[in-house]
């Protein structure tokens, strides 16, 4: 089979707002594989007794694969197009959700978060990616509102999850959502095209945007990709912390028990703070994306990681109260979602358009190493007795990143932009310079 086979075709008059809400839709498909995951964690310890910490080990391998595949994926979208990667990754969501509802040991566990996590990660990075080639115009917008399908998708599923699992148990729980969410996603990406090669939408950009073209493997060579790196890394994982240790930090506040009326129904605290910080989670990205659009990426960097910073340290002094539990649980996932709109569309605006959905997944690389941080905040409070330490050190990093984002990033990424040439073309220029010489 040749490559002209395998690729979906352009298609210049396709609606890109279809384009985009396929997109979306996808995204909320594969959101509970992550977002969800909290819900199943004391399920999955009472039936075997295994270690939280052990447990946590399987988000840190799902979010790993997640990530640090997305290059590939997105080298992938960039030459065959958004279809076969996107069904690729369907199959593999349902895959590892199915084989969680009969995992009765670690390892399988383990096995079947590495294939979700492919096939999370397959969904994830052409659904940005193709956003951000759609929208040269409005790439914080289009990244945001993609990201947001992510970020606010499990909310409306996160309490029929939650009930599934105290009345059918959590295998049942795996099972049926895992092959849904996948069925869902496959018929999607057979209506899936890849942008033209030049958008015909007309850049009005108020952000400053590069004209050089650079390819994954030449921006690694770029101090101004790593320094973008470091600031996603120190902002996610805080994110990834409170996201997967949502429910035992809720039991250790003695907050899991407590219930709350919500419009007649009767929820538990954890289940309600959840639903309220998916949407949140969910309405900072577009929020967010468009607020950078406007004002500038560093600028929304500093305001959002700043905000972050007083929300983890407010949540440990007064989290205990069920309400302020509910409220500050909110500020928290509002001040952390945005990174998955601002990072692919500053990466865009930065390295080009061309290859920008293997770019966006380079740097999206960034949240498998801040994973790391999961398990070794188990393994912290678990050492101390308390989630003192783990707070302080996300309050901390966010502080850092807000600082990092305005005062380093900022110059240096102006004068990136107003310097950098494409590779190539700066290949033909020495050429050129070289010949007169010569002559």
């Amino acid at each position: 089979m040749t490559n002209a086979t395998m690729k979906t075709p352009a298609a210049p008059g396709a609606n890109r707002w279809l384009q985009l809400l396929m997109g979306i839709v996808c995204m909320a498909m594969i959101a509970n594989l992550q977002y969800g995951w909290t819900l199943f964690v004391n399920p999955i310890a009472d039936k075997y007794h295994w270690s939280k910490a052990a447990i946590q080990v399987a988000f840190t391998i799902f979010v790993l694969t997640e990530t640090w595949l997305v290059p590939i994926e997105g080298w992938a979208v960039d030459k065959f197009g958004p279809r076969p990667v996107v069904l690729f990754g369907g199959l593999l969501c349902a895959l590892g959700w199915v084989m969680n509802s009969f995992a009765d040991s670690l390892m399988m566990l383990y096995i079947a978060a590495a294939i979700s996590g492919i096939g999370a990660g397959a969904v994830y990075g052409t659904c940005v990616g193709s956003a951000l080639k759609w929208f040269p115009d409005r790439r914080g917008l289009a990244a945001g509102l993609t990201a947001a399908g992510f970020g606010a998708g499990s909310a409306a599923t996160i309490i029929p999850i939650s009930k599934m699992i105290e009345s059918s148990g959590y295998e049942a729980t795996f099972l049926y959502f895992g092959l849904g969410q996948g069925i869902i996603v496959i018929l999607l990406a057979l209506m899936m095209v890849r942008p033209p090669a030049h958008s015909t939408a007309t850049s009005k950009a108020k952000v400053q945007q590069g004209k050089a073209e650079f390819s994954p493997t030449q921006l690694i060579r770029k101090p101004v990709f790593w320094v973008m790196y470091l600031i996603f890394v120190l902002v996610a994982a805080g994110g990834l912390m409170a996201t997967a240790q949502m429910g035992p930090i809720a039991k250790d506040f003695a907050i899991d028990g407590v219930k709350f009326n919500v419009m007649g129904m009767v929820l538990p605290a954890l289940t309600f703070a959840l639903a309220i910080d998916r949407v949140l989670n969910g309405l900072t990205r577009p929020f967010f994306g468009w607020v950078s659009d406007q004002i500038g990426r560093e600028k929304t960097m500093f305001i959002a990681f700043a905000l972050e910073a007083v929300g983890i340290l407010a949540l440990y002094y007064y989290g205990r109260d069920p309400i302020m539990f509910v409220i500050l649980t909110g500020i928290v996932f509002f001040a952390w979602g945005e990174i998955y709109s601002l990072f692919p569309a500053t990466s865009a605006d930065t390295f080009g358009t061309k290859y920008a959905a293997g770019n966006a997944g380079l740097l999206y690389t960034a949240k498998g190493t801040a994973s790391i941080f999961v398990p070794i905040s188990s393994v912290i409070m678990a050492a101390t007795g308390s989630w003192e330490s783990v707070f302080f050190i996300g309050c901390g990093m966010n502080a850092l990143a807000a600082i990092l984002a305005w005062f380093v990033l900022k110059p240096m990424r102006a004068k990136f932009m107003a310097e950098a040439v494409t590779p190539a073309e700066q290949g033909a220029v020495e050429i050129a310079t070289a010949a007169r010489m010569a002559n």
